[in-house]
């Protein structure tokens, strides 16, 4: 068992990776009475096109199957494993993003327990056709909610455009008609690929003797039998920026127009984990510089009316894709549009950009940093979202420290293309 102290944040991380090829991170606060567990696979939506473990072929699966997946792997033949938890005094939950399913459960009691219910229940899956079909009404039914949510149609609306052939622009859910086209097999066909030790990671936040908490994991992994682990092999079309959608709409029942811009990333990223966090860190930054409710053009964009509360931005990066997205809602979606782009692509004579500017942003960024990692569930559900090979949440502080104006100006360079942009408006019907 490794041992990783963090004296900058009072921290000290614990790491094996067990036999079986299971990553497992512990992390001690013993001041707190909650215990968070995270058992996590390296497998979201996007994976829709692989080779099978223990086959030489690419197949191609119904879009949402991660999804669905995750639905189906707490049901039992003995019942709800909800239930289970429930008995025992927990409170468990799941997600599924692009990249990642997640599994996990909060307690301040039988935490061995709860943490042995979290390893076998997601390490015996039990689908069968007509649990399968029941499913489907189920997440029928999500589905349809999320296509009556206007922000999510818009944030869906520019991925398609940026990335017309990825699959990236399938909702996470998938479509009503694709759900309805999974089997069981199939489901045991993503399982079996996707949900080996090997491609997982356990993550153990709270009360702890981590010693004894890492010999119960051993033990317990210890009694059960996988199959030999193999590379995944998956698959994403490629795509070129003359495939990017300049600009496409939709009508829906809103109040007020909506406008989003995205920016997707045209060139490779690092491939080391601490550049690739460092690429990260400093989009992030840059991006507050130029949009930060602090910033200038902010101000100015509100004074003239071109943007309210609503406006927000964001960028994401996960393997096979980064890009940025602008907006929200406004009267003049247009126009404001025009301005963000401007603003981008103007950013080397932007008066933004200065050392003092982003001092105060690292400043801020670091701060809040600090703040989150008082919120177990923070740590919880951010540890492996934020897994960069062998860099983890943790350094954060020094990534943010390290990034210069120069850094600032060479992500920019990077990734702000003209080519790049595209737009999405939904209008009132």
């Amino acid at each position: 068992m490794e041992k990783k102290v963090y004296p900058q944040i009072n921290e000290t991380l614990y790491t094996e990776v067990l036999d079986n090829g299971l990553t497992v991170y512990l992390l001690p606060k013993n001041d707190y009475h909650k215990t968070y567990g995270l058992f996590t696979t390296n497998y979201g939506s996007i994976d829709n096109e692989f080779v099978p473990l223990g086959s030489s072929e690419f197949t191609r699966v119904p879009d949402g199957i991660a999804h669905f997946l995750e639905h189906k792997m707490f049901e039992k033949e003995d019942g709800d494993v909800f239930q289970a938890f429930g008995r025992q005094g927990a409170s468990a939950n799941a997600f599924t993003s692009f990249t990642k399913t997640s599994y996990l459960f909060s307690t301040t009691d039988q935490v061995e327990k709860n943490l042995e219910t979290l390893l076998d229940f997601v390490q015996a899956p039990y689908f069968t056709e007509e649990t399968v079909e029941k499913e489907k009404g189920i997440i029928g039914q999500e589905i349809q909610m999320y296509q009556d949510d206007s922000d999510w149609r818009l944030f869906f609306g520019i991925l398609g455009n940026l990335y017309p052939k990825h699959p990236l622009h399938i909702d996470i859910a998938g479509t009503v008609e694709s759900i309805d086209q999974i089997t069981a097999e199939d489901l045991y066909t993503c399982y079996h690929t996707f949900y080996h030790p090997s491609n997982m990671t356990l993550f153990v936040v709270g009360k702890m003797d981590p010693e004894e908490m890492m010999a119960f994991i051993r033990d317990n992994q210890g009694q059960k039998t996988f199959e030999q682990a193999t590379p995944i092999q998956r698959h994403f079309p490629s795509e070129t920026a003359a495939e990017i959608v300049r600009e496409s709409s939709i009508t829906m029942p809103v109040q007020r127009k909506k406008v989003l811009v995205g920016l997707k990333g045209l060139d490779e990223v690092p491939e080391d984990g601490a550049a690739l966090l460092k690429y990260k860190t400093a989009m992030s930054l840059f991006l507050q510089m130029l949009f930060g409710s602090t910033s200038q053009n902010y101000l100015n964009l509100y004074n003239a009316g071109l943007l309210d509360d609503s406006f927000s931005y964001e960028f994401s990066l996960d393997r096979s894709f980064h890009f940025a997205d602008f907006g929200g809602d406004s009267d003049q979606p247009e126009q404001l549009a025009e301005e963000i782009e401007k603003i981008l692509l103007g950013y080397e004579e932007s008066s933004e950009l200065t050392e003092e500017n982003l001092n105060l942003l690292k400043k801020k960024m670091i701060g809040k940093h600090f703040q989150s990692l008082n919120s177990l569930e923070y740590i919880a559900n951010q540890f492996s979202q934020s897994l960069f090979g062998d860099v983890t949440l943790f350094d954060m502080l020094t990534v943010i420290d390290q990034i210069k104006l120069s850094d600032i100006k060479a992500v920019a360079k990077v990734f702000v293309k003209k080519e790049g942009l595209s737009r999405f408006y939904i209008s009132p019907e």
